[in-house]
Order: structure tokens, then sequence, then C-alpha cells
């Protein structure tokens, strides 16, 4: 399985998943069907399964014109969204299997961001080598959504279930935010020399309009604040030894940022 990140709208990601032997492709959260067409035409590769994490426009803003070109295609996303993702037709929820190419993912029910939202982890195929979180707007690169609907213990536990992921885990998350999100870290976290190094190399790669996504889970747990709520340093900015609230105070403060 091969994935290919796909630029859209002013700072989105799209996510398409190829399968060279069978020549079929999958896509997570079209934002937008061109990039995504353009991407099947240069492959000659037909687009079987669309996998959504949540309703938001700008991860299923696409669907309806891939479904009009692939008329075949399935279109998943989480049970608690029926209704809200156009062209729905598989209802997922924890514990589910999905399947595409030599792969088998599995759904996280990962409520906060949304009430619906889901994440799908595809384990590696061989030991040691990386899986694929797809993550949506859960977990950013040095961040996490905000909380349109969901409270901060909804998001504390979704978040401490992707934290327990492989350090080697790929995080494929659908925003370029990643320098922003380190420059709030910094405010909160001055003094972590992993945050430093990340920051310096994401300055580098945004200078260069390169991506910084897929990050890494290992990555994430030591340098995201927002999977980082007992460290002692945290705690003191925001002057809470609670996890949730500590999350909560991060989550406000950001916001404000």
């Amino acid at each position: 399985m091969q994935v290919t990140l796909l630029p859209a709208l002013s700072d989105n990601y799209i996510f398409l998943l190829h399968d060279p032997q069978q020549n079929v492709a999958a896509v997570v959260d079209p934002a937008d069907a061109q990039p995504v067409l353009r991407r099947l035409e240069e492959l000659d590769a037909e687009l079987v399964a669309i996998f959504n994490t949540h309703h938001h426009a700008d991860h299923v803003g696409g669907n309806q014109k891939l479904m009009q070109q692939f008329p075949e295609v399935r279109i998943y996303g989480g049970v608690c969204d029926r209704g809200r993702i156009p062209g729905q037709q598989v209802f997922l929820q924890e514990g589910d299997r999905v399947e595409f190419a030599d792969r088998i993912g599995e759904v996280l029910f990962v409520p906060g961001h949304t009430s619906g939202h889901i994440a799908y982890y595809f384990p590696p195929v061989v030991k040691g080598e990386p899986g694929e979180l797809f993550c949506g707007d859960t977990l950013f690169a040095g961040g996490c959504g905000r909380l349109f609907e969901g409270t901060p213990t909804e998001m504390v536990d979704s978040l401490s279930k992707l934290r327990t992921l492989p350090d080697n885990t790929r995080v494929w998350c659908a925003h370029e935010y990643t320098l922003k999100n380190l420059q709030f870290a910094l405010t909160v976290d001055a003094e972590n020399p992993d945050l430093q190094t990340r920051y310096a190399e994401v300055q580098e790669a945004r200078r260069h309009s390169n991506a910084t996504v897929p990050s890494q889970m290992g990555v994430e747990k030591r340098t995201n604040p927002f999977l980082r709520w007992e460290e002692p340093a945290l705690q003191a900015a925001v002057k809470s030894q609670d996890a949730v609230q500590t999350f909560a105070r991060l989550r406000g403060m950001k916001d404000r940022f």
C-alpha cells in the first residue's frame, strides 16, 4: 500500500492509498475531488473506497464528485456521523475493520473535535515497519483539533488511545498546522530540547514549502503538549496537576494563541 499526500484547499492534506498490484486506490478525507482525480488519472487507477474521519466539509467536500466518477466506490465513516457524510454507505464503530490492498485497518473511535470522529490505523505487515495512522483532525503534528462538539475528557481519552500506538507509527494528519502548533508549544514547554530541535527542523521545511506530514508518534509523544498533560512543566504552565484540567487549559490557551 503506497500513500501519497495531496495538498488541497489552503492547508488541507488528502491521502491517496494505492495498490499497484491491482491498480486500485482509496482516499482518506477528500476535501476536494480535483487533486484526487488528477492523481488517479496519472496512475490510471480505479477508486474503490473513500475513508472519511468526520463530517466537516473540508474532509468530505469531494465525496459526491468522486461518486459520480466512480459509481461503485464505497464510502466509509463513523456510525455517529450517519446523515452528515455525503454518500456514506458503511457505518463504522470502535473495533471494526476495513480492508484495502494487503492491509487491514483498525477503526478507532476518537471523539473530541467532533462527536462522531473516527481514525483508521493500519498496522504494519512486517514487524518493525511503521504502521499508518489517518487521524483526521483529532491529532495534529505538534497539536490537536479544536473541541467543536466534544469535551476535554473525551479528547483526553481519544488522544490517550492514539499515543499507545508504536513510536514509529506514521501520523497522517489532515492539515499543515505544524509550525504554528510548535510556536505555541514553545510558550508552555520552552525548555524541552526535543521541541527546540523539532521547531528548527520544521522552520527549515516550511521555508522550502515542504510538508511536515507525516509525523511520527514517538516525535509527538516527546514534543506535542497535547499528548504530555502529565509533564510537570506543562502542569506548572497551567497551574493544575489534573490530567483533564491540564489538557483543557492548554487547549484554551491554544485557542487564544
